[in-house]
Formats: structure tokens, sequence, C-alpha cells
């Protein structure tokens, strides 16, 4: 079976010359550094200056407040180093260690926010009253990116060290697949809010995470690539990491406690929305034309000018 469109949302734009891709449009800013970043760290990081570093923590906090406000999930702050105990109960351990950084002392870099926001129910027993719950972090991510030598090589598509808003819920498991589709809705949303045209994919099998029972992608369209990229990935978990971690819930008194089911969720990859801003916004002249949405963020800046600031 191959992966199946769902969805498709905006159209991208026309452009009357050619699209340049995200890293050609902040070199000429110039505020997209490779090069000091390659000094500081080595491949695939990056500094980002003015009014770029500003964007880029405007989206994450759009993204964030959107949904906490909106959609009504509970902002939570939490370690990005965790234990082994951790990575195994969101099955990032034993499969995938090459894929994630381990420090001396024993602690691991998180590849994403849903290790801990779902570790969180570890070892519980929860009222069924206190389902369901709905997290939201933005986080520093950390990847070895092991494998993926010679892909998107250039620019900031792939990186060692990312941010990203990650959505994760805990629900009853007969609530599971409607969940799932409000979690896609939720960072649907993002986007439509940003005027960012994307389609949604339901992965087949072969494609899907080591513990999802389902999973949508969310492909942004880049122009300056001619295609969708993924900006986030939406997976049901089932009872997979819930049975990895002791994580239950009693329907009530006296009642043998169950497994839940967890979800979890990009809500955006910050890094890769700012790319596609970029992108889809970019206009002759060197300028870019950012989205309304977050002109409160930028203090009612609309665009980045040619030379580079915020107007």
């Amino acid at each position: 079976a191959d992966n199946v469109e769902i969805r498709r949302w905006g159209t991208p734009r026309d452009f009357d010359f050619a699209p340049r891709e995200h890293f050609e449009i902040g070199a000429a800013l110039p505020l997209l550094d490779f090069e000091a970043a390659a000094k500081l760290s080595g491949a695939r990081f990056v500094v980002l200056r003015g009014a770029m570093a500003r964007l880029h923590r405007a989206l994450a906090q759009f993204m964030i407040d959107t949904h906490v406000d909106e959609n009504g999930l509970a902002e939570t702050w939490t370690p990005v180093l965790v234990r082994d105990e951790s990575m195994l109960g969101t099955g990032q351990l034993p499969k995938f260690a090459e894929d994630s950084y381990r420090t001396e002392n024993g602690w691991w870099l998180v590849p994403t926010a849903e290790v801990t926001l779902t570790n969180l129910v570890a070892g519980e027993i929860l009222p069924d009253a206190a389902l369901p719950r709905r997290h939201v972090a933005w986080t520093q991510c950390f990847r070895s990116e092991a494998g993926s030598a010679g892909k998107d090589t250039r620019g900031m598509l792939r990186q060692h060290q990312f941010e990203k808003v990650e959505m994760v819920s805990i629900v009853r498991p007969e609530d599971g697949p409607a969940e799932h589709d409000r979690m896609t809705r939720c960072a649907e949303g993002i986007l439509e809010a940003l005027g960012l045209p994307y389609r949604t994919i339901v992965l087949c099998t072969g494609d899907m995470g080591f513990g999802a029972v389902r999973t949508h992608d969310l492909e942004v369209w880049l122009p300056g690539q001619g295609t969708y990229r993924e900006v986030s990935s939406v997976s049901l978990c089932g009872e997979f990491q819930a049975r990895r971690m002791n994580a239950r819930f009693r329907r009530g008194e006296g009642e043998k406690p169950e497994f839940v089911a967890t979800l979890n969720g990009s809500g955006l990859a910050v890094g890769r929305t700012l790319i596609a801003v970029l992108e889809n916004g970019q206009q002759a002249d060197g300028s870019v034309d950012l989205p309304a949405a977050l002109a409160p963020y930028l203090r009612g800046a609309t665009r980045i000018t040619a030379e580079g600031a915020l107007a």
C-alpha cells in the first residue's frame, strides 16, 4: 500500500521570477549564517541573526499560544535531558539509540518533547475523570541524523539541534482515533493561520514509526524546492508506549486498571516552518512578506526588507 493524500489546502503561489531556496534568501539578507555555525559546531547547524532570529521566536510563540489559547492544550516546560527509562518508555530505546545523543553521565538529549510529555504519566494510574490529558511544549530537540548522510546537506531542513512545538495527548483507548483527528486539525490550523499551502498524508505501515498505529504527515509547500516537505507528523500509538511505561487509568471505583492510549504530534517544527515562510513570502527584490498572524509578535512588522530589517 502507498501513502494516501487525504487533504490539500491552499494554492501554491505563481511566481514571475525563479523562486529561491530558503538558504539563498537567508544568505542574501544576510541573516541565516551557516558558516558561523560550522565554525562553532560543524555541519547541520545554523546561526540566526537579527530579524531572522526574531521571526523564528515569533513562530514558536505563535504556535504555542494558539495551542494553549485556542486548542486547550496545557502549556508544559520539561527537561531536555532524560534517563534511559524515559527513552525506553516512548520507544526511542533500544531500537533507535544511534539516532540520539547520550551524555557521558548517562542522560540522553531528547530527540522530541514527546519523550518527556508522554513519560509524565509513566507508572501512574489516572482516574477516568483526568482524561483526556493534553500537553504542549516548546523545546530544543537533538538528533544525530544517523543514516541521512547526503540528504538535505544545504540549509536548515535537517539539523542536529532544532526547536519544535510538540503536542501529546493521553486518552482512553476508544478515544484514540478521534483524538488523532483532533490533533491533526490543531497542526493544520497553524499552517492555515500562516497562509502556508500544505497537504495531509496518511502513512502506509512501512513508513510509520516503530510504535505508531496510525500516522498523518503534514507537508508544507516549498516553492524554492518545488515540492512538499514534512513539517509535522501526528501519530496514534495505541497502548504501545503505555505498556512500556506502565501508564494506566481506572474507569471507576474498584475497577481493574487499563492501559491508556498515547498520541503525539508536532505543532509544528519551528525551523521548517521558518523555511516555508521565507520561501512562500519571498519577493523579487529580495524582501520577504510575512504572515499577518505574526505581526503581534513582531511589533507590527509584516515583512523583512531586502536589507534584512523588519518593517
